[in-house]
């Protein structure tokens, strides 16, 4: 075997068994001990800011909040409904069908979906709709239908009909940041959808 031949495959199977090394070790299998793979190497750890799954995310955020705060009243403590909260909003941005149509003043969006999904457009889209309507530069109106909900946003001003149309219902349901405020509230047991 020529000698060049040799080095080759002598680092193509040390990669390979480098590689299979770290897949092994990086397994995360029912057999990993979570307090010794946390000490493996905390500086790296303590740069990420996301752990893993949005709603999981959100969770583990919001508990870090209230372990630090010494007012924290956990008898009033609702992470449950934080939860169901979090799975409505990924249902309305995950299973939502919409149907934008363009106004001369705005939009109007149908919204529907299956039985879930119409469900929680009727729990979110009423409570984000008058968040929305705090701002003055566009009227909100939300009217129920049998197949969901329509939702109408409408301004005088061109520049806020661009933002409008920009936006659109995924847009408009994600703007006016108040979002974090909101679950907070919900987490502390006060009634997060009050004016």
């Amino acid at each position: 075997m020529k000698p060049a031949l040799t080095i080759a495959l002598a680092i193509l199977l040390g990669g390979a068994t480098y590689i299979s090394a770290q897949t092994a070790k990086n397994d995360h299998s029912q057999t990993m001990d979570h307090g010794t793979h946390m000490n493996d190497d905390s500086s790296a750890i303590s740069l990420l800011t996301e752990p893993g799954q949005g709603a999981f995310a959100a969770l583990s955020e919001i508990i870090m909040v209230l372990e630090a705060d010494p007012e924290t009243d956990w008898s009033q403590v609702n992470l449950g409904a934080l939860r169901d909260h979090l799975v409505d909003m990924d249902r309305l941005v995950t299973h939502t069908t919409v149907k934008e149509l363009e106004l001369t003043n705005g939009v109007r969006v149908l919204a529907s979906g299956d039985a879930d999904t119409i469900a929680t457009l009727r729990r979110m889209v009423p409570a984000h709709a008058a968040e929305l309507a705090k701002d003055g530069r566009w009227n909100v109106e939300v009217n129920e239908s049998p197949e969901g909900l329509e939702l109408t946003v409408t301004s005088a001003d061109s520049a806020v009909i661009a933002r409008i149309r920009g936006l659109g219902f995924f847009g408009l349901m994600a703007s006016q940041d108040h979002h974090k405020e909101h679950h907070m509230m919900m987490v502390r047991g006060e009634n997060a959808h009050r004016n």
